[in-house]
């Protein structure tokens, strides 16, 4: 497989500057430029929120530059990888294969590069749906994938961008909100754990005193 001459990892006695330059080649080779070009805005983005709330930067500079990792895998290919390397997907997860990337890319991620932190690749694992309780890094880099400077399309953008650097809780919170509410209107499929993820940060947004719009728990509540 051509994607797969990419796989001998970058040595670990490399320099801290080095390896994320050498991460950065290496993907420039794999991503197509778009995708590139957004994973270096997520990576910068990521250390900025890393330096507001006191996260590790060169974590977070990692988990950042390397969440897409696996995006370049068609839909077929990725389900080969995913049984190849054991990886076990859900009824639920398979019905929403644009999401599979984040699920694998924290396998890749180690082969590609040899990264093993767990901090790291749990940030790449949920940076697409979240999850209730997530770490510090798991909410920088599923926030920096939404507010990224290459990103202009979203609702309420300026807005979650501004309270990114306020209270990452509530612009986690905004974040989900506004992507439910957007495949709400287009009739798109929702995946449960990205509503369950909802569910918690509503709560967190509802017990700091900030009331949830009038209908919303009826919109967006996760079904029994």
């Amino acid at each position: 497989m051509a994607s797969e001459r990419f796989c001998k990892k970058i040595p670990a006695e490399k320099t801290d500057l080095s390896k994320i330059l050498a991460m950065r080649e290496k993907l420039s080779e794999l991503l197509k430029p778009e995708r590139y070009e957004h994973s270096l805005s997520v990576s910068f983005s990521a250390a900025a929120l890393a330096m507001r709330y006191g996260a590790d930067l060169q974590k977070a500079e990692i988990a950042g530059l390397c969440h897409d990792c696996a995006k370049h895998f068609g839909k077929q290919e990725i389900l080969r990888v995913c049984e190849r390397d054991g990886l076990v997907l859900s009824p639920e997860l398979l019905r929403f294969p644009q999401v599979i990337h984040s699920f694998y890319g924290e396998i890749y991620a180690e082969k590609l590069f040899g990264i093993r932190d767990p901090e790291i690749l749990s940030a790449i694992r949920f940076h697409t749906l979240g999850r209730p309780g997530m770490s510090l890094l798991e909410k920088i880099i599923f926030t920096a994938d939404f507010i990224e400077p290459r990103r202009y399309k979203a609702a309420g953008l300026s807005e979650i961008r501004r309270m990114a650097f306020l209270d990452l809780d509530e612009a986690v919170y905004l974040i989900l909100k506004s992507t439910i509410e957007y495949l709400r209107e287009r009739g798109g499929e929702i995946c449960r754990a990205s509503l369950e993820s909802y569910e918690y940060y509503r709560k967190v947004h509802e017990e700091k005193g900030q009331t949830a719009d009038p209908g919303e728990e009826e919109r967006v509540r996760v079904e029994d």
